[in-house]
């Protein structure tokens, strides 16, 4: 059974960038295809970036250009880079593979 922990979370003024990680253990991460998603209080948890096993990577389209997501295999990692960020990127992160879903990590972006 995998677990996720994410990191790197934090206040950021608009136009800045922040970096997230997630972190996995207990299976073949090699194996999985991830996701990030983000979740504001009171609305659906929204799919931001999608990395397959074999490192394609597909955006939700209000990311497109200012998001980049990675993985390392060897680390058993998936990142979020995150840049050109906006108000409304504000929202609680989240790691994904499967059913499995880590705690979050709050991303806020502020003047």
């Amino acid at each position: 059974q995998v677990q996720l922990v994410e990191s790197g979370g934090g206040l950021v003024q608009p136009g800045g960038s922040l970096r997230l990680s997630c972190a996995a253990s207990g299976s073949i991460f090699s194996f999985y295809d991830m996701a990030w998603y983000r979740q504001v209080s009171g609305n659906q948890r929204e799919l931001v970036a999608y990395i397959t096993s074999g490192g394609s990577p597909t955006y939700t389209d209000s990311v497109k250009g200012r998001f980049t997501v990675s993985r390392d295999n060897v680390k058993r990692t998936v990142d979020l880079q995150m840049s050109s960020l906006k108000p409304e990127d504000t929202a609680v992160y989240y790691c994904n593979v499967g059913t499995t879903w880590g705690r979050g990590t709050q991303v806020t972006v502020s003047s």
